[in-house]
């Protein structure tokens, strides 16, 4: 599979917003709160302590709602932003195409005729 093309200009957003202090990125990014359900009972129920920061020069969207706090749960999701914007700014090694050395394709027939010579054994026997 290959990987996917991100443009030059997204790569080095990722790698500027990174960088930035975090009131910073906070103001890059769209805040919005929301109910979070499952365990916690009824404050967690009730409250809207999940959160979710869409970065809007990367397009990317984090969520979180572990945690009871809506304060705990911005500093989560602003951990998981710094490490998709640090994984969005890598940009991957190009891989250079090679071929087999002669030795490899010389060893490869090799094992093929023996494997051949082996299965022909195979049916004289018979």
């Amino acid at each position: 599979m290959s990987e996917p093309i991100i443009p030059a200009a997204l790569r080095a957003a990722a790698r500027r917003a990174v960088r930035l202090p975090e009131a910073a990125l906070r103001a890059e990014c769209e805040e919005t709160f929301f109910i979070a359900s499952g365990p916690g009972g009824q404050h967690r129920n009730k409250t809207e302590s999940g959160v979710r920061l869409l970065h809007r020069l990367t397009g990317l969207l984090v969520t979180a709602t572990e945690r009871r706090s809506q304060v705990q749960n911005r500093g989560e999701a602003l951990k998981r932003l710094r490490a998709r914007l640090a994984e969005l700014g890598v940009e991957p090694k190009r891989r250079r195409p090679t071929k087999p050395t002669r030795g490899s394709q010389e060893r490869r027939i090799a094992e093929k005729k023996h494997r051949a010579a082996h299965k022909a054994a195979r049916s004289r026997l018979d």
